[in-house]
């Protein structure tokens, strides 16, 4: 038997994930965003098989990855948290930038981002583990 309450017992913090495919810009906030080595500097990040976002990375080979400060507010957790990026510009409201390669990402209320290129992926049941080379940070 597995106890799902376990799991809320493990630190993580938030994290935006941002892709570009075509004119879509999508986004959404996730905590599993981790360091895999440094040298070469890569993460990888799990991404439900059902977001916008996860088909945005998978079709451009290319992820921001950016740190969100404590105090970042509810406003922005809860529109890239709680909306999909197919009905809404979730990058509407916010200060943003796009990087060398054009993705873009949120610019406020972030500590550090990442720019990756894909590298490999994994299926992981409901979720794609994604492991990104990091180009910019």
């Amino acid at each position: 038997m597995i106890d799902r309450k376990a799991f809320r017992s493990l630190s993580s913090g938030l994290y935006l994930i941002t892709a570009k495919a075509g004119d879509a810009r999508c986004g959404c906030v996730v905590n599993t965003l981790v360091q895999v080595a440094s040298e070469p500097a890569t993460l990888s990040v799990s991404l439900n098989k059902e977001n916008a976002t996860t088909a945005a990375v998978l079709a451009s080979g290319r992820f921001e990855a950016a740190v969100l400060c404590e105090t970042a507010p509810m406003e922005l957790i809860g529109t890239f948290g709680f909306k999909t990026s197919r009905e809404v510009d979730k990058f509407a409201p916010f200060q943003t930038a796009r990087d060398a390669h054009g993705v873009p990402y949120v610019t406020q209320d972030v500590a550090a981002r990442f720019g990756c290129k894909v590298v490999d992926t994994l299926d992981a049941g409901t979720h794609m583990l994604i492991i990104g080379l990091v180009e910019e940070a």
